[in-house]
């Protein structure tokens, strides 16, 4: 039987952000059988152990990086349409809400701000050390080294880039090709987040992992910009306009291709200065700064910061769902 995803994919979309949103990912389960992500990153880290040399070139190292990112979507995907073609088929009217079941899976909205909302829950009740405990969890940056505002605007930061690569980036892919198309993704930016680092030991074989997750983000990178400033038009104390103006001025001085938009938004929309020189490990990056705000971020932006987030959640659901009431209203 030929399985089409183009008449179930938004609808497996929609319905798996709706239950990402309203569940998340139970923890009991997490703890009995792991993430969908943990398995594709113990493939991934199988990998890197067999095939990353060190005594190889770097162009065998690259060759061999790009040959496992090649085998690792290649099996992936593969294995998510046999597992789609046989729900479809054997499950029949309800196999598209089980597909979106699934799909909720990859999808990170009420993790994402569980971590962010620790952060502050951290600078709140814990003081500077809470903050820096709670903020290590979702960023890089080495947490000894920030100060209070320093830590809110590594939360927000790791808010707006996740919101692209955890939320909106999932949901894109699985919006044209289903359950599929977000694990296909989730490989991509698994072993982009495992190997695709400039090191010594990565910079080669991680070379086709980055290039690729860099690609795969590009839509997504644009469109979280989008809702972002849809919820800012939304939210009183927010500025639309600031969100334009700043994404217009500031996305493309980022040293990434694509976490410059949704930061560069979020910062101009709460009118507050993001990204700009930082530590990772004991490593300075002097990068550009996003926005023209103030540099001394408080805990209330970061509550802020989050009521744009799920306002920036809702305003994509809302669109999915209209265009999947849309089009089934034009197949009829």
């Amino acid at each position: 039987m030929t399985v089409s995803f183009s008449s179930c994919s938004l609808p497996v979309a929609a319905l798996g952000a709706a239950t990402d949103a309203l569940f998340g990912y139970p923890a009991w389960l997490f703890a009995r059988i792991g993430h969908p992500v943990t398995w594709i990153g113990a493939m991934i880290a199988q990998a890197d152990t067999r095939f990353n040399r060190t005594r190889d070139s770097a162009r065998i190292r690259r060759l061999a990086g790009a040959v496992t990112l090649v085998v690792l979507l290649a099996v992936w995907v593969a294995f998510a349409w046999a597992v789609s073609a046989v729900i479809l088929t054997t499950l029949r009217g309800i196999g598209v809400a089980v597909l979106g079941l699934l799909t909720g899976t990859l999808i990170a909205q009420r993790s994402l701000e569980a971590h962010v909302r620790a952060v502050r829950d951290g600078l709140n009740d814990g003081g500077l050390d809470g903050g820096r405990a709670a903020v290590a969890h979702i960023v890089g940056r080495n947490p000894a080294t920030l100060d209070e505002a320093g830590v809110v605007r590594a939360a927000i930061e790791s808010l707006a880039e996740n919101f692209s690569d955890g939320v909106v980036a999932p949901l894109f892919w699985a919006s044209f090709a289903g359950l599929p198309g977000a694990v296909g993704y989730k490989v991509a930016n698994t072993a982009d987040s495992m190997i695709g680092h400039r090191t010594t030991r990565h910079d080669a074989f991680g070379w086709a992992a980055a290039r690729f997750d860099d690609l795969v983000n590009l839509p997504a990178s644009r469109l979280s910009a989008l809702w972002i400033t849809l919820a800012a038009a939304l939210t009183s104390g927010a500025s639309a306009r600031g969100a334009v103006r700043t994404v217009w001025r500031d996305a493309s001085r980022h040293r990434s291709p694509n976490a410059g938009w949704p930061e560069a938004a979020m910062a101009g929309a709460l009118g507050v200065r993001l990204a700009g020189p930082r530590i990772y490990g004991a490593t300075r990056v002097d990068d550009h700064w996003m926005g023209e705000g103030r540099a001394d971020a408080t805990t209330d932006d970061l509550t802020r910061a989050l009521m744009l987030y799920r306002r920036a959640c809702v305003c994509q659901g809302v669109v999915l769902a209209v265009v999947v009431i849309t089009m089934k209203a034009l197949r009829r």
